[in-house]
């Protein structure tokens, strides 16, 4: 391309040579010099408008933007949808821990209505219900939902706070059989003594077995007396707590001293004869406050604790 350039005045022209590059060039300089004079344009003149009010102005600026607020509107509706639907099946699954939880609470002898933190207000169903929450009305639920966990935690605290408290007492109750599949020999009660003959008190249950049987602690407790004793022989007591002692006489081996801690159903002595005996037996003893009880009421009872009445009880004689 050949331009030719004339000045009138200097009577002088000047010829231009445009190669196809060049060319390219130039229109490129001119694209970008028209964006540029463009936005200047634009902040300087349209802006300034829509910001002062001239007519015409902000009508045109609503058609610019109205596509980029729809896009921004129905994405912040779809996000709002899916956490509403998401916010609903957490609800539903509220409802089956509440339930859960209350069946629990049952086995733990416990009722919803002794904890005054349980949300009775709540409600169930679904969150959405053919029309669009606003993100108030979802902010809202969220919070209710949020009040309502956090007393659903606190109920199941105390909930677990109490199963424990019955396990631990039922490590601590003489349930335990002191002599696996021993049969009863000589029960609780008045009876004629064996070596005197005469009517007398007998203070436990007697465990006929071989020498040398295992003899296992009815409860888990520790060991406050082990020692000789003339009429129980080798002795040993656990204290299980709430005045409720155990006693084991009569042993062979003893495994444990004074001081150590046991375990419901662990090994403490071996069956033997010792002291005020005529034959290889344990002699097992329960007391309460210092009252002898009937041990077979607690070994009866089992894992049932209701049935067994931690009071002192009184012996009459026939």
């Amino acid at each position: 391309m050949h331009i030719i350039i004339t000045d009138a005045w200097l009577a002088k022209s000047r010829a231009l040579h445009l190669s196809g590059m060049k060319l390219l060039g130039v229109a490129a300089l001119g694209s970008v010099l028209l964006m540029f004079g463009a936005v200047v344009a634009y902040h300087g003149l349209f802006l300034h408008g829509v910001r002062q009010g001239w007519p015409g102005f902000g009508s045109v600026a609503r058609l610019v933007t109205q596509g980029e607020v729809d896009s921004q509107e129905i994405y912040m509706r779809e996000n709002i949808d899916a956490m509403a639907r998401k916010l609903g099946e957490m609800q539903a699954r509220m409802m089956q821990i509440e339930s859960l939880g209350q069946r629990v609470a049952g086995l733990a002898g416990l009722k919803p209505e002794d904890f005054n933190a349980t949300d009775r207000s709540a409600s169930g169903g679904a969150l959405v219900d053919g029309r669009n929450l606003s993100w108030d009305e979802l902010t809202r639920a969220m919070d209710r939902l949020d009040r309502k966990t956090g007393a659903g935690v606190d109920w199941l605290t105390v909930v677990e706070s109490r199963l424990f408290d019955q396990k631990i007492q039922r490590t601590l109750i003489p349930t335990e059989e002191p002599v696996r599949g021993g049969r009863v020999g000589s029960p609780f009660g008045f009876r004629i003594d064996p070596l005197t003959g005469r009517s007398a008190l007998h203070t436990g249950l007697d465990f006929p077995a071989d020498t040398g049987t295992a003899i296992l602690a009815a409860a888990g407790g520790v060991v406050v007396v082990q020692e000789y004793h003339p009429a129980y022989g080798n002795m040993v007591e656990i204290d299980h707590g709430n005045d409720l002692i155990t006693r084991y006489a009569h042993s062979s081996r003893v495994f444990f001293k004074k001081g150590d801690i046991v375990k419901r159903g662990q090994k403490i002595a071996e069956v033997g004869s010792t002291g005020r005996s005529t034959g290889p037996h344990l002699h097992f003893e329960v007391w309460v406050s210092g009252v002898p009880q009937d041990p077979s009421r607690f070994l009866a009872a089992g894992e049932n604790l209701t049935t067994v009445q931690l009071l002192p009880g009184t012996v009459r004689r026939p």
